[in-house]
């Protein structure tokens, strides 16, 4: 199952991380150790089985009559919804086959609490599909944030490619670095040297202050909507690739061109106390007026779905009587709005 991810992480450069990243220090990378859960997707038919329930187009991960398997990506990010079109599960796809001639295989990385019921939601749809799905327990996965010497984690992953299964940039946006897998067990300072283990606090400040949303508590099953969630900033949404669960509302809502409320990173005055925020708490304008909702942070920084056309206002969250202050902003990542 070894995946030769060297060649296709030697040629990517970040340009922006370092200028945003305030806590990856002057080594070659911090990795962070990450909660997440990988489900192994494998056999003739795992493309098209994926195509129907995710909003990305997975039949990139597979070559054939397209590019050459080195012109493929090796991630894709998407989210399964529910008939309605509201989020269930937020994915990130790991092509594993390195050629048209092998059989595809792909790894599925999701929240670790939604393991058993992902494995069941991809069993219900399998029906008679030449595919095999089991979790991944013997893999450990990382979130890799360059600091100086970015150029390194490349270069080194070639000489220990025994360890690294898969070295490959974040699908959803630069700012957030690698996704790196490898064997439990493996020697993280032999496959990129200098680096060190960073604290998964750190890493979820740095998500919160970038608004990268990521899990169940970002995207509440059955609540979160996909475009309001950034998704098609985050690379993760075909609107070409024909039907999947819950396109119907996600394609009228793109054609209309109106999204009111956008996932946004915001900023407290003072640290947030620790879990007793309730999930959905009320963000208001400074008059009274609803803004928007919390979903989720940790000391003075989280993330919130609010309404854009309050971005600019003194905002703050209601907390059982008491209103702390906060401000929100325009990740720097996003796209920039066409000049008129």
């Amino acid at each position: 199952m070894l995946v030769r991810a060297g060649a296709a992480a030697a040629a990517t450069t970040l340009p922006g991380l370092r200028r945003l990243w305030r806590g990856g220090g002057s080594g070659a990378a911090a990795c962070f150790p990450l909660g997440r859960a990988l489900v192994d997707v494998r056999g003739a038919e795992a493309a098209p089985f994926l195509q129907g329930l995710l909003t990305n187009d997975v039949t990139r991960l597979v070559a054939g009559d397209g590019p050459p398997a080195a012109a493929l990506p090796r991630a894709l990010y998407a989210h399964a919804l529910n008939v309605q079109g509201r989020c269930l599960y937020d994915v990130i796809l790991y092509r594993l086959h390195e050629s048209p001639d092998e059989e595809p295989h792909i790894l599925l990385e999701c929240d670790s609490g939604v393991l058993d019921a992902i494995q069941k939601h991809l069993k219900l749809y399998k029906i008679r599909r030449k595919v095999n799905i089991a979790p991944c327990l013997d893999l450990s996965l990382w979130a890799v944030v360059p600091g100086e010497r970015a150029g390194d984690i490349a270069r080194s992953l070639t000489k220990c490619a025994d360890q690294a299964l898969i070295l490959t940039p974040d699908p959803r946006t630069e700012v957030m670095g690698w996704r790196l897998i490898t064997k439990k067990g493996a020697n993280l300072s032999e496959i990129i040297p200098g680096s060190r283990i960073g604290n998964i606090q750190d890493y979820h400040r740095h998500r919160y202050k970038q608004g990268v949303p990521e899990g169940v508590k970002d995207l509440p099953p059955g609540v979160a909507l996909p475009l309001e969630s950034n998704l098609a900033y985050m690379n993760g949404i075909s609107f070409t690739k024909g039907c999947y669960i819950g396109q119907e509302l996600t394609a009228r809502t793109h054609h209309m061109g109106v999204i009111r409320k956008r996932l946004l990173p915001v900023h407290f005055s003072a640290p947030l106390p620790k879990d007793s925020i309730p999930e959905g708490a009320e963000i208001s304008t400074e008059s009274g007026k609803s803004a928007g909702k919390f979903r989720a942070g940790g000391g003075e920084l989280g993330i919130a779905l609010l309404r854009l056309a309050n971005v600019n206002e003194p905002l703050c969250l209601n907390l059982a009587g008491d209103k702390v202050k906060l401000t929100a902003s325009i990740p720097e990542w996003w796209p920039k709005p066409a000049s008129k």
